[in-house]
């Protein structure tokens, strides 16, 4: 139960702490957020204003508290009539109301949301430091959950050994994937700005804070909201891919950068804690088992902007920024080591580490004379001067792999600082050495090299495809390799693999297209070049045959990437990564693999993979990626997790049959209709033959932000992963659906329900109406001109778009934003309704096996979990109205869409209570219920705003003489694009 309401004061601001359900805490922050925007509000547009945006909040509150207890129809509309007259009400008011007038509402709960986004993440973080307090203290009987420290004594628990942990340790290999998709709707500064009021809000927490530097923390808080009002929330032009770049540098450079070698750290400190006795006075040295990568600047599919020229700056730019944070640490570490010779015995390795570099470097005479007795200080400057010289060669004008540059390269600037190391712990300065800043450093040089993230390419397979028909035809090989059928092509691929000569000369005009593919590879083969990380994988989009993945190596073998060498092995710096992405894709990746696998050449480029890649256990490598977001696009959300689960499964046991050391690539998206969710709880629901300590996913859009705009938030994701990560290694929970003697059985229910769910969601979309219903009913029109990214909705024009060719992003985004939120739940209540319905025979009984497949699966838990939190999330009623604008009350019963997807929506919430033995959803995650709980009427406003507008931009058009003018009509789409925004930063996500 919550203590007393209290009340606190700020320039005759009366801040209560409400009974709302949530933590007194939070709703203190919350309240003195919600409070100082009113009080913004009111300055800027008067007391009228404020006036009404209030009036407006407590009527969508008051009417959605008069639901909770009234009756449901199945329009939507309560029984009482309560909640629809309190909406009715609401929107006849908006109805009268200027556009200006709206904006100000629009812009008032935008930032409402915005600032209470950064209230619930202080949130989180305050709960994980009370546990950390808590756990720590003397006879705690538990440790803070899913941290690192808490599964490092699960292990020593086991009975593991300090060298079986330090095993398990060294065979991790977790790689968070930076992604430019279109997923967050908010501008940079709006970013800022949060940080800011984050900040504050944290120090006002501090309990030494006085009442002057409160007063003024508010004061300061009230600013930033000023701020955030006056700013805009829709960029003037969409971003460019430049833009993107510099913001995934932005997280790598700030929290990420902070953050891997705390986890280094935490790790540490668990080994010191439960295995000190075996490590005496040393500290165990980690691989670099978290690195980052990035497909900013690299993703191609579908984005002409990504050019080989934009992804040749990309690599400048990260590799830019890596040295700009090594110069920074290597002066902190220079202002920190100040060791005379003097007082410490140095080895006899510096001094000569020294002289090498006193042979190549001028130092002025000012500088040996001060360093003359410093030896560690004289190592760094040499080292600063290496780096200064690296990043003088104006990265942004020369090329990535000029040969000009100065041959001091990450492996060398690591040698150095182990060197700096090894002499400190040899003059007796093992804690410096090993706990200090130098050992921070030596974490990040491991972790990003001169690099930052390494950038993978992506590009569709039938572009590959154009260009080799292209090289094959003017090298004299086929005429039409395009019209070849898989044999044949397979056959043409393999000669042309083995033949030494290239297809074309280097300066031979080439098509268009062709030739900025090839420049693509070039680009590739020059950075590598200079820095071998700073390149990743090669994916192919929509791989379908084995024809898809051997056109990449050819394409790398023209450009000087792929070569086989007369002992018959192949030497090539980079992984060709297949990706499935549709279900059939998925159902067909285990036999795809199987091939890849057993055709000669492919084998040695496997080989050769093993031989090269960081951890790698001397046998051949295939990373394989699995999407996440077009399977559910493709046969809905219950099948899409089925699928991806079946082929993670069906991967491992292809790679373990033909020995090859596998990494899954999981394309997950933000939302639960793209994969999205928590990541430990996805790697532990993961087929058991599928851990082996080697995992990449994609981080998207609002994701990032959310994970990692706050170092704090950023290492709690990271020790989460990397928990989830060591449990799984050392003790991989049992998959229902392929162990003990009901596996066949299991297999083929849940594949049964796979199959009735997809027939449901296909039965849907598939349906003639529901097209042009999706694009009435939505604002799905309004996104596709949104300039959130540089990526288009769609690999057509906005003109075109169908549902086919239509990004599961925006998808995704148009479902949310009516709060129908399809992607994350139908489906699931037919598959579930006809399994368990009491009129089917064996109904108890497969209602049993359901529930215990739901208290002992991970991964069907988590499925049923996710479309749960989907459901909560949810306001069909709210949903409904954006159906009765687009197509009159009738669209709400009989056959109609929504008709249809109400009716669904009883089904699965059904299904889910009874399966998961719960009265409400939610009752068993009720800080989460909470918070929808809290945000539900402050999203009804935005929603009944945005049925206005959408109103207004339908009626107008349909008229046959409209007043509006092009100015208004600009106008009245700049409004609909803010209101886009605001519901993205309600429902804390987009697509």
């Amino acid at each position: 139960m919550l203590p007393e309401p209290r009340v606190a004061s700020w320039n005759g601001l009366d801040i209560v702490t409400e009974g709302s359900g949530i933590s007194v805490p939070l709703s203190e922050h919350v309240n003195l957020l919600g409070a100082l925007l009113g009080h913004v509000v009111r300055e800027r547009h008067g007391p009228d204003t404020l006036a009404l945006i209030e009036r407006l909040r407590k009527a969508c509150r008051d009417a959605f508290e008069a639901g909770g207890a009234a009756g449901s129809r199945e329009d939507g509309s309560r029984e009482d009539g309560s909640r629809e007259d309190g909406y009715d009400a609401v929107a006849d008011e908006l109805r009268h109301l200027s556009l200006d007038d709206l904006l100000i509402i629009l812009r008032a709960f935008t930032a409402f949301f915005h600032l209470v986004n950064k209230a619930e993440q202080l949130e989180i973080i305050r709960i994980n430091r009370e546990r950390a307090h808590a756990t720590a203290e003397p006879g705690a009987s538990s440790l803070r959950p899913e941290s690192v420290r808490n599964a490092i004594a699960g292990l020593h628990g086991e009975g593991k050994t300090l060298g079986e942990v330090l095993d398990l340790l060294g065979h991790l290999d977790i790689q968070p994937t930076l992604t430019a998709h279109p997923t967050e709707a908010r501008r940079r500064s709006i970013l800022m700005r949060q940080q800011a009021v984050s900040k504050r809000l944290d120090a006002l927490r501090n309990p030494a804070t006085t009442p002057s530097e409160r007063d003024e923390l508010i004061a300061e808080i009230a600013g930033d909201i000023t701020i955030l009002l006056t700013t805009d929330e829709v960029r003037a032009e969409r971003m460019t891919v430049q833009d993107e770049v510099l913001q995934g540098i932005y997280f790598a450079a700030y929290s990420i950068w902070k953050t891997v070698p705390r986890i280094h750290r935490d790790a540490q400190a668990a080994l010191r804690i439960y295995y000190g006795d075996d490590l005496g006075d040393t500290t165990p040295e980690l691989p670099a088992f978290l690195r980052y990568r990035s497909w900013i600047g690299g993703d191609r599919d579908g984005n002409p902007r990504v050019t080989p020229e934009v992804t040749s700056w990309t690599l400048r730019e990260l590799r830019n920024e890596a040295l700009r944070l090594y110069r920074n640490a290597l002066n902190d570490l220079r202002l920190q080591l100040s060791v005379s010779e003097e007082q410490v015995d140095v080895p006899t390795a510096l001094y000569e580490s020294i002289e090498a570099d006193a042979r190549t470097i001028p130092l002025p005479e000012r500088r040996r004379r001060q360093y003359q007795q410093e030896p560690f200080r004289l190592k760094l400057f040499y080292m600063m001067q290496k780096v200064d010289a690296l990043r003088a060669t104006d990265p942004n004008r020369a090329d990535p792999a000029s040969n000009d540059a100065p041959p001091y390269s990450s492996a060398a600037f690591i040698e150095d600082l182990e060197t700096l190391r090894d002499a400190l712990i040899a003059g007796g300065l093992r804690r410096i050495a090993e706990r200090g800043l130098l050992a921070e450093v030596l974490v990040q040089a491991r972790t990003f090299g001169f690099h930052l993230m390494t950038v993978d390419v992506r590009q569709h397979s039938r572009v590959h495809e154009a260009a080799v028909t292209d090289l094959l035809c003017m090298g004299g090989v086929t005429d039409d390799y395009a019209a070849l059928d898989e044999d044949a092509k397979v056959a043409v691929l393999t000669a042309e693999l083995e033949n030494p000569r290239p297809l074309v000369p280097r300066a031979a005009p080439l098509p268009d297209d062709t030739q900025r593919l090839l420049d693509v590879f070039e680009v590739m083969r020059r950075a590598i070049e200079r820095e071998p990380a700073s390149i990743g994988s090669y994916i192919v989009s929509m791989t379908s045959d084995v024809s898809d993945v051997l056109e990449v190596l050819l394409l790398a073998k023209e450009t000087g990437l792929w070569r086989l060498c007369e002992n018959g092995t192949v030497e090539s710096p980079i992984d060709a990564v297949p990706l499935f992405e549709t279900i059939a894709d998925l159902d067909a990746a285990e036999d795809r693999l199987a091939a890849l696998y057993t055709h000669p050449i492919y084998q040695k480029h496997i080989q050769a993979r093993g031989d090269a890649t960081p951890g790698g256990k001397g046998q051949p490598f295939q990373e394989v990626m699995l999407g996440y977001s077009d399977s559910n696009k493709d046969g809905g959300y219950w099948m899409a997790n089925w699928a991806l689960h079946k082929a993670q499964g069906a991967i491992a046991r292809v790679c373990n049959r033909h020995g090859v050391d596998l990494r899954l690539f999981h394309g997950r998206g933000g939302t639960v209709g793209r994969g999205g969710g928590r990541a430990n709880q996805a790697i532990l629901a993961m087929p058991p033959e599928s851990h082996n300590g080697r995992i990449r996913f994609t981080e998207q859009g609002e994701v990032i932000s959310f994970r990692y705009a706050l170092p704090d938030i950023a290492r709690r994701h990271l020790e989460q992963i990397v928990h989830a990560q060591l449990t799984a290694l050392a003790q991989p929970t049992p998959d229902h659906a392929f162990a003990g003697p009901t596996k066949d059985a299991t297999r083929a229910f849940m594949q049964t329900l796979g199959d009735r769910s997809m027939a449901a969601y296909r039965d849907l979309i598939d349906a003639p109406e529901t097209w042009p219903w999706y694009v009435k009913t939505t604002p799905v029109p309004f996104i596709s001109d949104l300039p959130l990214a540089s990526r288009p909705i769609s690999r057509k024009s906005a003109d075109e778009v169908a549902f086919d060719d239509l990004r599961a992003i925006p998808w995704n985004f148009a479902w949310t934003q009516p709060r129908y939120l399809v992607p994350g739940w139908y489906g699931v209540g037919t598959a579930l309704a006809d399994a368990i319905q009491p009129e089917q025979e064996g109904a108890e009984d497969r209602l049993d096996d359901l529930r215990q497949m739901y208290a002992t699966w991970p991964f069907f838990r988590a499925v049923i979990d996710n479309a749960q939190r989907e459901l909560a999330r949810a306001r069909l009623d709210m949903a409904a109205r954006y159906a009765r604008r687009a197509h009159g009350a009738a669209t709400l019963t009989g056959d109609g869409v929504h008709a249809r997807l109400e009716a669904e929506f009883a089904r699965t919430k059904t299904a889910v209570l009874q399966i998961s033995e719960q009265d409400a959803l939610l009752d068993h995650g009720r800080v989460i219920r909470r918070s929808i709980a809290l945000r539900n009427p402050y999203t009804d406003v935005l929603n009944l705003v945005q049925i206005e507008l959408m109103r207004r931009w339908y009626d107008d058009a349909d008229a046959e003489a409209t007043t509006q003018s092009k100015g208004d009509r600009a106008a009245l789409r700049s409004a609909l694009h803010v209101s886009l925004n605001g519901i993205a930063a309600a429902m804390q996500s987009t697509g």
